[in-house]
């Protein structure tokens, strides 16, 4: 079994059921345990303007799935959700990432992990730290406290 981190994030429709629902399919597929779940948090958008807040969390499984595997069962959570992929960082209903798994580091065409803008998203650091610890570890980054110390101060509170 591999351990992962998912990343959510929703800023359209009713953006808290939207991440509880993500969260229960990941509970309903099989060869994925859902570990921990971190508190919600708002933030500020990234990318185009005349966006609403987001609200953000990151999960915690454990999976059969390969890494690939586990991007297509997010890609399908997302759709099944009503994701619509227009514009690069735009307002979604959900946005699913692979932020860790393993200890791996993944440069796929597909795929990159860890995320590739990890170390510069406080909405995705912070409740990563809330259900590991300071001193977690970000394979070829650093740990999270050190990570945050340089992140950006995007405006986000915990809900």
């Amino acid at each position: 079994m591999a351990k992962a981190f998912i990343g959510l994030g929703s800023n359209l429709g009713k953006p808290q059921q939207q991440l509880e629902q993500a969260i229960q399919s990941l509970r309903d597929i099989e060869g994925i345990t859902v570990k921990t779940v971190s508190s919600n948090y708002i933030s500020a958008p990234v990318g185009p303007e005349g966006q609403g807040d987001y609200i953000n969390a990151v999960v915690a499984i454990e999976t059969v799935l390969s890494a690939e595997q586990l991007l297509d069962v997010l890609q399908e959570i997302e759709n099944l959700q009503g994701r619509v992929r227009t514009e690069r960082w735009g307002a979604r209903t959900l946005d699913m990432d692979i932020l860790l798994y393993a200890d791996e580091i993944i440069d796929s065409e597909r795929l990159k992990v860890p995320h590739r803008e990890i170390a510069n998203r406080n909405f995705v650091l912070l409740p990563l730290m809330e259900i590991t610890s300071e001193e977690f570890q970000i394979p070829g980054q650093g740990a999270l406290l050190d990570l945050l110390a340089h992140c950006p101060d995007n405006a986000i509170k915990k809900l």
